[in-house]
């Protein structure tokens, strides 16, 4: 893989300077995708994985990105050389019984995903001005249904990628103010070591990391980038520039992800002080090292539970449209009601939640069990000659990727028998 990236970046420096801007062009899909990996969902895991463990576990964060970079590279190729989403594959090559099962699937764990991240961002409006749980949900809601649907994919990609980076702000200033130890760091994210009752914290990290509304909403926004699917040269550098843009955003992710754990070492790790719930760290975090970092950290989460509540939103339409053969666009009726039936149920489910700890962990379980399903379907597709023509995977890559698939689904199987 070193040897690929290192092909990669080479062969954009050796076209010079007007294809380096050309690059460009194609950022943007991935960072969409990134949030799915820094949602409220994952700040637990990693919290709970820096104040327990310290730097120790700061490999599984390198490994789960590794894992995320090939999956959804090879989702965005579906993408691009289809010309249609993984939830629009599925309507074209799978029997309509098949299809509808599958995606209704999806859907839910859409929902589900949506559930968590209203609850991430309720949780910050609650931190930050003292509003309700169920009220700060239902605001979040509103407000990301109407941005999605008075604004264009291009206007809301740069909405996402700002709070993408206020996140990493954020994380960037809170780091800075605590005293890491950068060699322990440097050590933990490369050296592989299990710490004693550590693997249900490694198997929740590894697990919060590749969603299923991730892939089919990347596979959906990856068209955006589509130009002339019929030349063979610009469909290859398509494709080169996808992977760049795949893995720097990935490559963000892991940055504020490692962040995360990072910080709850420096800080609770270091004091002896375990965690387990978001509102627990806002609180601590002020006596530890200031009244700032505690605001910092619920504005980042704030940023998160937006972002992903919106991401969510978009991948549900996508996959409701993708089950009548259309693409994700709102100003169709299949998209919106794709997003509507996205918000509606989970936001019902939280008007009967009572332990927003609780309710996190039931919306993870479900992702655990459709995460298979999803995972295997674009396999399917991609090792197909048939829906991929010449570019079907190649049999190295199957093996890596089917590998993959195995290890996440039984990985996400465990955590759910141990939750």
């Amino acid at each position: 893989m070193v040897d690929f990236i290192k092909k990669q970046l080479l062969t954009v420096h050796q076209n010079g300077k007007q294809h380096v801007s050309e690059v460009f062009k194609f950022i943007g899909p991935g960072i969409i995708v990134t949030v799915g990996f820094i949602d409220p969902g994952n700040w637990a895991a990693n919290l709970a994985a820096g104040a327990s463990y310290g730097y120790e576990l700061l490999w599984v964060v390198t490994l789960s990105t590794i894992m995320l970079i090939l999956l959804q590279h090879n989702v965005a190729h579906l993408g691009i050389v289809r010309g249609q989403c993984l939830s629009e594959c599925a309507y074209e090559f799978l029997p309509r019984w098949l299809s509808r099962f599958v995606l209704s699937t999806a859907g839910i764990a859409a929902a589900a995903t949506a559930l968590a991240e209203f609850i991430g961002a309720a949780i910050a409006l609650k931190m930050l001005f003292g509003i309700p749980l169920v009220i700060g949900s239902i605001l979040t809601a509103v407000i990301c249904m109407v941005m999605l649907i008075t604004n264009s994919y291009q206007k809301l990609e740069r909405i996402i990628a700002g709070f993408v980076s206020l996140i990493a702000l954020a994380y960037v200033i809170e780091v800075n103010m605590v005293n890491v130890d950068w060699a322990a760091a440097g050590i933990g994210w490369v050296n592989p070591s299990i710490p004693n009752e550590s693997m249900l914290v490694i198997l929740s990290i590894l697990g919060a990391v590749i969603m299923p509304h991730n892939l089919f909403l990347h596979s959906e926004i990856i068209q955006s980038r589509q130009f002339n699917t019929q030349d063979p040269e610009i469909m290859q550098r398509q494709l080169r520039y996808e992977f760049l843009d795949t893995l720097l955003s990935m490559g963000i992710g892991w940055m504020i992800n490692s962040a995360m754990i990072i910080l709850a070492a420096a800080v609770f790790y270091a004091h002896g002080v375990g965690v387990t719930e978001l509102e627990q760290a806002e609180e601590l975090l002020k006596p530890l090292i200031g009244p700032a970092a505690g605001t910092i950290f619920a504005l980042a989460l704030l940023f998160a539970g937006f972002a992903s509540s919106a991401t969510a939103g978009m991948a549900g339409a996508s996959i409701f449209a993708g089950m009548w053969g259309e693409s994700y666009d709102m100003k169709d009726f299949h998209s919106r009601l794709g997003l509507f039936l996205t918000y509606v149920p989970a936001l019902g489910l939280i008007l009967f939640v009572t332990d927003s700890f609780q309710a996190l962990l039931v919306s993870q379980m479900f992702l655990s069990l459709q995460l298979p399903i999803t995972i295997f379907l674009q396999l399917f597709m991609t090792s197909s000659r048939r829906v991929m023509g010449q570019y079907t995977n190649r049999t190295f890559t199957n093996i890596i990727l089917w590998g993959i698939g195995i290890v996440v689904t039984g990985m996400n199987i465990y955590l759910l028998m141990a939750s």
